[in-house]
């Protein structure tokens, strides 16, 4: 989903509130509860099979939105990589230095192509982080397609 407005050092991280507050916040509280639930069975021989069980699928639930989490920006950052070697190539005729790594890369998708090119050889030189190359950027260019 495409974002209407500016995109600047400030504002492009992406927060989704759905996702970031209230689903994590209604899987911590669901764990929370079992784990109470759980405790609470301790003496109960008939319960304690499945408050065990709900304790570890709430578990197992709380992985898995951290990992699908990671997965997605893991195969995004593969994809950016791939388009700025590109842009770079393009622009110079030589691929990037093999010093900048992928979180330079990830910093460096920010910067147009008038920029690009210096802040990577000054990455690769200077082992600037990620941070400190979204700060150098000057014409901010947005990436709306992140997730």
């Amino acid at each position: 989903m495409a974002n209407t407005t500016a995109q600047s050092y400030a504002s492009h991280r992406q927060y989704v509130p759905l996702f970031h507050v209230v689903l994590f916040g209604l899987l911590v509280l669901t764990f929370i509860g079992s784990c109470v639930n759980l405790y609470q069975s301790l003496g109960d021989h008939q319960r304690l099979y499945s408050a065990s069980l709900i304790v570890v699928l709430t578990f197992c639930t709380i992985m898995l939105f951290f990992f699908a989490r990671v997965f997605a920006l893991k195969a995004q950052d593969r994809a950016i990589r791939a388009e700025e070697q590109l842009r770079h190539y393009v622009l110079t005729g030589t691929l990037l230095d093999p010093r900048v790594t992928i979180r330079q890369i990830i910093g460096l998708r920010f910067a147009p192509d008038e920029e690009f090119v210096a802040l990577a050889k000054r990455a690769a030189e200077q082992g600037l982080t990620e941070d400190a190359i979204k700060r150098e950027i000057k014409n901010w260019r947005a990436d709306t397609y992140r997730v």
